[in-house]
């Protein structure tokens, strides 16, 4: 019996499915049913006649188009065995090892996986004779990032260095010799990775023609899901595939566009209708998770872009409670609101069905301390748990031997750094200073020299008696180790020590510090996901939701990031990913917009500026709450927005001069790049009426200037 798609499918979906005759792009919202949407255009497809072998299907997992294609053929009743359907690396691995001598590989090509890609690089180093002796020196995973991330972004490794790991920028260099061997060697070896699939794909139907045609004639019908997510080579494979105006589909939601990192280029999706002639835009507005309450704020977030794809997305459900804008006292305060909001929820929901969202994994860390202190069991996603990272446990190890001098796992971690002192050494030398062998002792230190630096400072650590001044000697003595440790990601790490030390003014004593870092325990994984909160970054909640929905530490330098303040682009990718966490919601959503951070160089409290995004909103999309002296939360009068939030997140005089103004979404003048005589240039944040502008200047940070004083670029 033939499909009735009308029934099946709402006015927008049935005409992506039914649609032929040109390419089209489906922008499909949050929620939207793009899933859905493709199951049935390959369904209507077959029914049509279309044999099953002319059907591509693109995605990014196996799983995916695996699913998409059984449940066409369940609603077909009929198996569509002969589709191609799979990742674009699939399914260029199977046309290239069927067509590999055109490029020189007579006898076929191994396909490496990351470790031997890996081992390959290392090899390439050594036979280089780079990095010898020099334990700082990258090791062969960051030496293959940097790699990779030049091929999928197809910048030079110097840009990649410069503008993500400017760390590492002494062996720019290197990184470039290492690179060039590293082609060479595949090429000799007949070898390729991953990212190599796609390339040398691209260069095989470039230098074959017939080839090409015989793709194209075969292919006659292609659909691309999450196209938001290719890179530059992948959005041209799918054109020489189906030339400019074949039968393609290209699914995606440029608002969700979130992997800039790995590569993906957002332009892809925006410049479809330019690169394909006379292609439909069609766009899947109805969403079927959120309630119309939660869409209309994530509606004003993505207005606020300077390049998108207009769209008003709709509920099909009922209005909802009015999502709500907490101001907490300080970025300290905000983990016991976060768990006071949790515990409440926790009556309505499973705890598996609420979630808290963050910008970075490091975030999360005074939270996993809270909820450990009052026995909320949660599992992570994206970034390590805090007491399972490795530059964690090595400072905590310190602090260990305050506690408990015969402590033999934090003595191994505290000799470990010491070149020549494996565990067996280590536990003669921890003994012999138990036991007060001092013979022993002085001959370790002659062979060790660095030994007597390292008794010194736990020596000095006995005389500390709150943990956040023992974490400040310990950060002091642990910074070049912590650098020759992990050379690769130092900055990141240390990141992580900040808060580490933030948590720790919130105690007097050691032994209760230790113990709430500690008390989390091991329970089954099987049981965490079952009956556990949710933690995960914003990157690793895409695709997921969940019926409550908590996002933290919406401040600058946090949410937006620091490195984004200052790109266009940039900023655009921070406040996609800010609409990707409020549409993981259902029903509840809450986000958490702390008045103050803690700064630990020097144990103060400074005030935070609210992020752009939430500072533009318009007063009737949320609610706002404030977090009293007495503990207490305290509803405002006025909604959350340009109105209610000031720039420290305290509630505002009535004057208009100190009112953030909103973007260029909003009306005022727009915001864009600026240069000052001191401070050179910047990009504006904000408008401060009625002559003044928040700027941030790379180097200098965030500075409110006179207008007078500025140029506007």
């Amino acid at each position: 019996m033939p499909i009735d798609f009308a029934n099946e499918l709402n006015p927008s979906q049935l005409e992506a499915v039914m649609h032929q005759g040109s390419p089209a792009l489906v922008i499909a919202g949050a929620g939207s049913g793009k899933t859905r949407t493709i199951v049935y255009r390959l369904a209507r497809l077959v029914q049509d006649g279309v044999p099953p072998e002319n059907i591509l299907l693109l995605t990014f997992t196996r799983k995916a188009a695996q699913e998409m294609l059984l449940r066409a053929g369940s609603i077909l009743g009929r198996n569509l065995s002969g589709t191609s359907g799979g990742t674009f690396h699939s399914f260029a691995y199977g046309v290239l090892r069927r067509n590999g001598r055109t490029l020189g590989f007579e006898t076929g090509f191994t396909l490496m996986d990351r470790a031997d890609s890996e081992n390959v690089v290392k090899e390439v180093k050594d036979n280089l004779k780079l990095g010898k002796g020099d334990r700082s020196y990258p090791k062969k995973n960051t030496l293959l990032d940097m790699i990779t991330k030049s091929r999928n972004k197809e910048r030079s490794i110097d840009a990649i260095v410069e503008s993500e790991a400017y760390h590492l920028s002494a062996y720019a260099e290197d990184f470039q010799s290492i690179a060039g061997e590293y082609t060479r060697f595949k090429q000799s070896h007949a070898l390729m990775d991953y990212d190599d699939l796609l390339f040398r794909f691209e260069e095989l139907l470039r230098s074959d023609p017939s080839l090409l045609e015989e793709l194209r004639a075969r292919y006659q019908h292609i659909m691309v899901d999450e196209y938001q997510d290719t890179n530059k080579v992948q959005a041209r494979l799918v054109r020489l595939l189906s030339g400019e105006s074949g039968d393609v589909v290209a699914v995606g939601d440029d608002a969700q566009s979130i992997y800039a990192f790995r590569g993906a280029d957002v332009a892809n999706i925006l410049d479809f209708p330019k690169i394909f002639k006379d292609a439909k835009l069609i766009r899947l507005e109805r969403n079927y998770r959120s309630t119309q309450a939660i869409l209309n704020l994530t509606n004003h977030i993505l207005a606020g872009a300077h390049t998108k794809f207009d769209k008003t997305l709709v509920s099909d459900r009922d209005t909802g409670r009015l999502p709500r804008i907490v101001h907490p006292l300080s970025d300290q305060t905000q983990a016991k609101q976060v768990v006071e909001e949790v515990i409440k929820l926790a009556k309505k929901y499973p705890l598996h069905d609420i979630a808290v969202l963050f910008r970075a994994g490091y975030q999360s860390y005074p939270l996993e301390v809270a909820l450990s202190r009052v026995g909320i069991r949660y599992q992570k996603y994206g970034g390590l748990r805090f007491h399972e990272a490795a530059h964690i446990k090595d400072v905590l190890a310190y602090l260990r031997l305050t506690h408990n001098p015969a402590d033999m796992v934090a003595w191994r971690r505290v000799f470990a750094p010491i070149k020549g002192i494996g565990p067996k050494t280590a536990d003669r030398i921890a003994k012999a200073r138990l036991t007060a062998d001092g013979k022993y002792i002085a001959k370790a230190m002659k062979r060790f020299p660095a030994l007597r630096e390292l008794f010194d400072h736990l020596d000095g650590l006995r005389n500390c008696s709150r943990p956040g001044q023992a974490l400040e000697r310990i950060n002091m003595f642990y910074q070049p180790i912590l650098a020759e440790l992990y050379p690769d990601d130092y900055p990141k790490r240390q990141t992580g020590l900040d808060q580490l030390s933030q948590i720790a003014t919130n105690y007097t004593s050691i032994d209760d510090f230790l113990a709430d870092l500690t008390l989390d325990g091991d329970q089954e994984e099987e049981k965490r996901k079952e009956h556990a909160l949710v933690l995960s970054t914003v990157h690793s909640s895409k695709g997921l939701e969940w019926s409550a929905v908590l996002i933290i530490d919406l401040v600058e330098d946090r949410f937006p990031s620091k490195r984004a303040l200052a790109r266009p682009e940039d900023m655009d990718e921070e406040r996609r990913l800010l609409y990707v966490a409020c549409t993981r919601a259902k029903d509840s959503l809450t986000m958490f917009v702390p008045a103050t951070i803690f700064n630990r160089f020097n144990a103060v409290s400074e005030p935070a500026t609210p992020s752009p995004f939430i500072a533009e909103l318009p007063g009737d999309c949320a609610e706002m709450w404030r977090e009293t002296y007495a503990s207490g939360l305290r509803q405002e009068t006025q909604h959350a927005g340009t109105h209610a939030s000031g720039v420290n997140g305290n509630a505002l005089p009535a004057e208009p001069s100190d009112t953030l103004s909103p973007g260029p979404a909003t009306g005022t003048p727009k915001l864009g790049i600026c240069r000052h005589k001191i401070f050179g240039q910047g990009k504006i944040i904000a408008q401060i009426p009625p002559n003044k502008y928040r700027v941030n200047f790379p180097g200098f940070g965030l500075k409110v200037i006179v207008a007078d004083y500025l140029e506007l670029l």
